[in-house]
């Protein structure tokens, strides 16, 4: 069973301000310092409050990125921010949420975790490259999500360090901020999480099996993405390159940062 049978009536949503979000901006990269202002990694925007749509947009925001699933977006929409006039980007990193979990149960250890982000650089490559183009050739600050800020956009962010030079430590750090946030960010998503657990076939235990998240160090699971795709690829960045990131797009991306 997949997302598409996922149950919408069932999902009571309440309007919320994200419990995720962070401006990249201070993370040390080749050169300097990313400023802030230019990418925004968050938690689902798409049932986020009027107030923070404002705020979002008063501050510079002009795009955004939405890494969520066909399904999930189908499920819950774009909220707010579909009345207003930005750019709206949606590439899906996981067709199919069912395919990327192990089969029988899902596998959200630390270990599991990374193994998933290594399938996603290495399948979804090219959505990858175009996320990078529209952040580096977006006029304004990109903001990009998924459900809980964490997975999809955090392999998302951490091939635009990667592109700007940053040190894996400063990637790994900046991933594992998140884990202040896991509860916060568990409490906001339960209703659309628990409607897809069923969707998928599996019942209230599976959201059990998500504390696991909460356990141990998240740094395992960024730590084997970066190490993997170095040992796969000799380049972390080789499946986008082969993709078509171009040098023109690292250029681009590169003096954007620092400007």
């Amino acid at each position: 069973m997949t997302t598409a049978s996922m149950d919408t009536a069932a999902i009571d949503i309440t309007l919320s301000a994200p419990v995720n979000l962070r401006d990249l901006g201070g993370i040390p990269i080749d050169g300097g310092v990313l400023r802030e202002g230019l990418a925004i990694r968050t938690d689902d925007l798409a049932y986020v409050t009027s107030d923070v749509v404002d705020e979002l947009i008063d501050a510079g925001l002009t795009a955004i990125i939405d890494l969520r699933s066909p399904a999930e977006v189908a499920a819950t929409g774009r909220g707010p921010f579909g009345e207003r006039a930005l750019g709206y980007h949606h590439l899906p990193l996981i067709a199919n949420v069912a395919d990327s979990m192990a089969e029988g149960a899902p596998d959200l250890s630390h270990e599991g975790m990374g193994r998933m982000y290594v399938r996603m650089v290495e399948t979804a490559a090219p959505q990858l490259v175009t996320a990078l183009n529209v952040i580096a050739y977006t006029p304004g600050a990109t903001a990009f999500h998924c459900a809980a800020g964490r997975d999809r956009t955090g392999v998302l962010a951490a091939m635009l360090l990667l592109v700007l030079g940053a040190h894996d430590d400063d990637i790994v750090a900046d991933y594992t901020r998140t884990g202040e946030n896991m509860v916060a960010i568990m409490q906001r998503t339960a209703p659309v999480m628990g409607a897809m657990w069923r969707a998928l076939g599996f019942e209230p235990d599976a959201r059990q099996a998500s504390t696991k998240l909460l356990e141990g160090s998240m740094e395992v699971s960024m730590r084997s993405l970066l190490g993997t795709l170095r040992e796969r690829h000799g380049d972390a960045l080789a499946p986008l390159r082969a993709a078509g990131l171009s040098d023109d797009t690292i250029a681009r991306l590169s003096e954007r940062a620092r400007s």
